[in-house]
């Protein structure tokens, strides 16, 4: 198990995978796993039982795990973006 580079309430952005590009603030990492949940991205459908505020069940959307390897600090990200258009610009 390593440490992560995030942590709960950092503003991040996915730089990999299938929601690349879009960013959100991490609502729980999980160690154990290296994963991270990140709000409104990788959402999935949980079915809830029978209860008595919903008695037909319901079909909850919330949010899934991404690898803390495809997220990245969104303050970093804006400092690599901003170096590398110097760079193109000098060239």
């Amino acid at each position: 198990m390593q440490k992560s580079h995030i942590k709960r309430g950092d503003a991040v952005v996915v730089i990999a995978g299938s929601h690349k590009g879009k960013e959100g603030k991490v609502l729980e990492v999980i160690a154990s796993t290296g994963r991270a949940r990140v709000e409104g991205i990788a959402m999935v459908k949980r079915h809830t039982k029978k209860t008595q505020e919903a008695p037909q069940g319901s079909i909850v959307e919330r949010e899934g795990s991404v690898h803390s390897s495809n997220l990245m600090l969104k303050t970093r990200h804006d400092e690599r973006g901003s170096s590398k258009g110097a760079a193109v610009a000098k060239a």
